[in-house]
């Protein structure tokens, strides 16, 4: 949390001395400088005033230098500042004051450390998973689970008032695929002995009935007929598809709570339909001018949306019916609370974390339960940029104070190796994209299944005394360590490869490896024999490789504040790993145990302490599991 004031300090010197100095207030930034030789800080001032004053940055820093120094007072988080030849001000830590403050502000409200008010209780929703229950979640559809579930712990610890939503398609022709599957294509309604029901349905069912239209076209009119079924709602065969549905997205869920991902209310498409709310935000559009009717070319009969850069959006077709945006603009406006809520809600059941997960009906039900957000952040891959900046659009013309986001991310594809050791030939190519039509993926529970097979080998060779559920416990928790930080480690507009070998090592840039550090701090504290105090003499933390892990220990606040801003779990990714490795490079240059003075080694002991605080909440923050011993 310090570093924070010590951005602070720094910027309220800066200023101070520019009203000193005489000269213009400007806009300046206050950053890490590229080097350490650089300081602790650097700040960009006399950049601006170069402009304004017309003469060289460097001879302004020199200048502004000799006001400066004498605001910074004996005690503070500000040691000393220096001008650099390149026209920068650079600032030097008061790094026994910053070590005081970082280690006792930490170990005052360890479980806390890291959050902050920066959301002020805003109403927030983010929607993701969203898979079509159909089938069984494959590795692409990871990245969008762990990718939304991740940044749904980063608006709760920055106190965002945040509902997560899953949108389950269940009147689309996925769902009717499988329903003629099992109605009228001979499949038995039961998986084989072993098989999960949205495994069988997905590469069984699913797959094999699209082979099938192919060659027999009565099943595609039995396709048609199911779909109208399922979307008037009312037969037995509306009610059969409501039962697969059922079935499958159960399956779907237990893989997601698996993940450790977790959800607020499940919103289901047929009831968007049965609601009417698409007439009433079509109404709205209408009123509002945002869709027109096309008396000629080759949208001639049809509603259609204009916006700013885009081609013409068909909304209704010249027969009446709606298309697909037509469907996400009244459950984007349900979001926003733009309208009113047509549903009731349900307990649908308990997840993992022992929260309850609640389902949107239009029967009988407790109401009220989602009001609307003021942000809403939609998580569906970058395919669907162009639909979801008609949403925005839309959105923003009904509600300027609105505020509807399109998190985007490209595919994920797997390795070469991977698909070798998963048994599948992808004969010289070097990965493999996926295909749920064409049965071409990688399922997520293989994955994980996979995953945890090589850590139970590894945690076995390590801890033979393990008891079986020890060793299972500990696997688990690897496993889902190494797909969910390899899954937001990444940019998101690029391509993830998914390697299994690299992402269960214990070194380098992976999951495993960041639980693997913590092991080792925890491991610290208990050969040591003696508890960590809480308080300490922490101004004898001088050695380099001290100051440095203070120094990282003190940013965390910072940046789970900015991977909030920007949508960017990634962000605190890159902030775990750079704590992790300065922690192993503090256990490789400082003797914790065989310090003989009893002070340093209370309070290196402590930072080892807080080192594990610190990084256990990262963790926590990414949906990783801090283990004591692996």
């Amino acid at each position: 949390m310090t570093f924070r004031k010590l951005v602070e300090e720094t910027r309220q010197i800066v200023t101070a001395s520019l009203a000193s100095a005489g000269y213009p207030s400007v806009q300046f930034d206050v950053s890490e400088p590229p080097r350490k030789e650089f300081g602790d800080l650097t700040c960009n001032v006399a950049f601006p005033l170069s402009k304004q004053l017309k003469k060289p940055p460097a001879k302004i820093a020199a200048d502004l230098i000799e006001f400066l120094r004498p605001l910074i007072k004996q005690g503070s988080l500000v040691l000393s500042a220096e001008p650099h030849p390149a026209g920068y001000v650079n600032f030097m830590a008061n790094h026994a004051v910053l070590s005081t403050s970082t280690l006792d502000g930490l170990l005052s409200d360890p479980d806390a450390y890291g959050h902050l008010d920066a959301g002020k209780g805003r109403r927030m929703a983010i929607e993701h998973t969203s898979v079509n229950p159909n089938k069984a979640l494959h590795v692409g559809h990871m990245r969008n689970v762990i990718l939304g579930d991740t940044l749904y712990r980063i608006m709760k610890a920055t106190n965002h008032k945040t509902t997560v939503l899953n949108y389950v398609d269940d009147s689309g022709l996925q769902v009717a695929d499988i329903v003629v599957g099992f109605r009228f294509a001979g499949f038995s309604v039961e998986p084989p002995a072993g098989r999960k029901f949205d495994q069988y349905c997905g590469d069984d069912v699913y797959v094999k009935v699209n082979q099938m239209y192919e060659k027999d076209p009565t099943l595609v009119e039995k396709r048609k007929i199911v779909l109208k079924e399922m979307e008037e709602g009312r037969s037995e065969i509306a009610r059969f598809a409501a039962e697969i549905t059922k079935r499958v997205l159960d399956e779907q869920l237990r893989t997601c709570w698996r993940l450790k991902a977790r959800y607020d209310i499940l919103n289901f498409e047929s009831q968007i339909v049965v609601s009417k709310m698409w007439e009433r935000a079509f109404e709205l559009l209408k009123k509002e001018g945002l869709v027109k009717f096309e008396e000629e070319g080759k949208n001639k009969g049809c509603w259609v949306i204009e916006a700013e850069g885009e081609e013409d959006k068909v909304v209704v077709r010249s027969d009446g019916t709606a298309t697909y945006v037509a469907k996400d603009i009244p459950y984007a406006t349900w979001k926003m609370g733009i309208v009113s809520d047509p549903f009731h809600y349900v307990e649908y059941g308990t997840q993992w974390d022992s929260s309850t997960l609640h389902a949107t009906t239009l029967e009988q039900g407790k109401a009220g339960l989602f009001p609307g957000a003021d942000r809403v952040v939609t998580i569906i891959d970058s395919r669907q940029s162009r639909l979801q900046r008609i949403i925005s659009h839309v959105l923003g013309r009904i509600d300027s104070g609105g505020d509807y986001q399109h998190l985007g991310y490209e595919a994920v594809t797997i390795s070469a190796g991977t698909a070798k050791a998963l048994g599948i030939d992808i004969g010289e190519r070097q990965f493999m994209h996926m295909s749920g039509r064409k049965g071409i993926y990688v399922g997520a529970d293989y994955v994980l299944d996979h995953l945890k097979a090589k850590a139970k080998e590894e945690v076995k060779s390590r801890n033979p005394d393990f008891t079986d559920e020890e060793l299972d416990s500990v696997a688990e928790e690897i496993a889902i360590s190494a797909i969910r930080y390899n899954m937001v480690k990444q940019d998101l507009d690029k391509i993830i490869t998914f390697d299994i070998t690299e992402s269960m090592s214990l070194e380098g840039d992976t999951g495993p490896y960041l639980q693997y550090a913590y092991a080792r701090s925890q491991r610290i504290l208990e050969k040591a024999g003696v508890k960590a105090p809480s308080v300490a003499k922490f101004e004898l933390l001088r050695h380099e490789a001290e100051t440095v892990l203070i120094r990282e220990i003190a940013k965390l606040d910072l940046v789970v504040e900015d991977a909030a801003k920007s949508l960017s779990p990634k962000a605190l990714a890159r902030y775990s790993y750079t704590l992790a490795t300065a922690f192993s490079l503090f256990y490789e240059k400082v003797p914790v145990l065989r310090e003989p003075d009893k002070e340093v080694l209370a309070a290196r002991l402590t930072l080892v302490k807080a080192f594990g605080i610190a990084l256990k909440n990262a963790l926590s923050l990414l949906g990783v599991t801090a283990l004591n011993k692996m």
